[in-house]
């Protein structure tokens, strides 16, 4: 679709990214919400918790709850869905604690770096004070364990609480392990990947009461959004160079440059859905649905090639990164409606 065709506050819309702000709109939110404005302050809680982060989670909870009611014979006929709903609910609402316990505290810990590479974010900003913002972490950091304990299997418990020790540890001081590419790279992978991925289909199966086998959809998407998520942990970095820098982040854009690991970070994408595709191709006949499968990988992949072309020809301006940046993001919410499909 191009900007050409469609109107000005619409193309702005497709064009618009997570660093877009007025300053002047930014410094009056801050000050309603310092203010006390109850509007301001849930304005500023809801920007907390990186609502694009929260999208990945809401989408995989889904995907994976339909995946598995798909995968398993008589489920919807059989479900008890005045116990499952709730429980689905609680689930959910689990999630997005701890995702929002794993966003928040690397804004209190990154305060100083995001002034410089994310001067939106309300802590940053000043929409949030340090005392709200700790009272938002620990909050969500105890609450998602409590109903994780008290609701679901022994095994959910520790895999969520790893998920929980590796999400502090990437931000809070001595491990502050986003300080290096491998360890962020690998922390990002393990929780946002697999983990999650994992655990939504083992609870929605114990759920229903269903033994947990790895079925070939599962096992699938569990390595693909493994390996997408270690993509997005060294994309992130790409429209972040100046603060890291400065506060001697080491990722692999500051050491490359942003060019050379946007390419690389393609490449990467690209060999993901040629291997996507090779193993619906190969599979044996009736693993997967075939056109969502092969189609819908090639699909995504090539339109992953096209936005990647107008990086380069833009030059790998900085706004265009962003923009390629949340390109990404749209391919990986996009790979859960092929989840259910596949």
């Amino acid at each position: 679709l191009s900007p050409s065709r469609v109107s000005p506050s619409l193309a702005s819309r497709l064009r618009a990214v997570e660093g877009d702000f007025d300053p002047d709109a930014l410094a009056a939110s801050a000050a309603a919400a310092q203010s006390g404005s109850p509007r301001a302050l849930l304005a500023a809680l809801y920007k907390f918790t990186r609502p694009h982060t929260i999208r990945g989670t809401v989408l995989a909870s889904v995907a994976g709850t339909v995946r598995a009611l798909v995968d398993t014979p008589g489920a919807l006929a059989s479900a008890q869905w005045s116990v499952m709903l709730p429980r689905a609910a609680l689930g959910m609402v689990a999630l997005l604690l701890g995702n929002a316990f794993i966003v928040g505290i690397n804004q209190i810990f990154d305060v100083e770096l995001d002034r410089i590479n994310k001067p939106f974010l309300p802590v940053a900003s000043g929409e949030m004070s340090p005392r709200n913002a700790w009272a938002a972490v620990l909050a969500a950091g105890t609450l998602g364990p409590l109903i994780v304990y008290h609701f679901f299997p022994p095994l959910l418990f520790k895999l969520y609480m790893l998920g929980w020790t590796l999400g502090a540890a990437y931000s809070v001081p001595p491990f502050h392990t986003k300080r290096n590419f491998v360890t962020a790279g690998a922390t990002i992978a393990v929780v946002r990947g697999f983990l999650l991925n994992f655990g939504v289909y083992y609870a929605v199966k114990d759920a229903i009461g269903a033994p947990f086998r790895w079925s070939p959809k599962v096992a699938f998407v569990a390595r693909f959004m493994t390996c997408f998520a270690a993509v997005i942990a060294v994309t992130k970095d790409l429209p972040d160079t100046e603060g890291d820098k400065e506060y001697k982040i080491d990722t692999l854009a500051t050491r490359l440059g942003v060019p050379v690991v946007a390419k690389w970070a393609t490449a990467a994408l690209l060999a993901n859905y040629l291997g996507a595709v090779w193993q619906g191709l190969k599979a044996a006949q009736g693993t997967f649905n075939l056109w969502p499968m092969v189609g819908g990988h090639a699909a995504l992949g090539g339109l992953l090639a096209v936005r990647f072309r107008r990086l380069v020809r833009a030059e790998f301006n900085m706004r265009d990164v962003k923009l390629y940046y949340k390109h990404i993001w749209d391919n990986f919410y996009l790979e859960y409606v092929l989840y259910t499909l596949i």
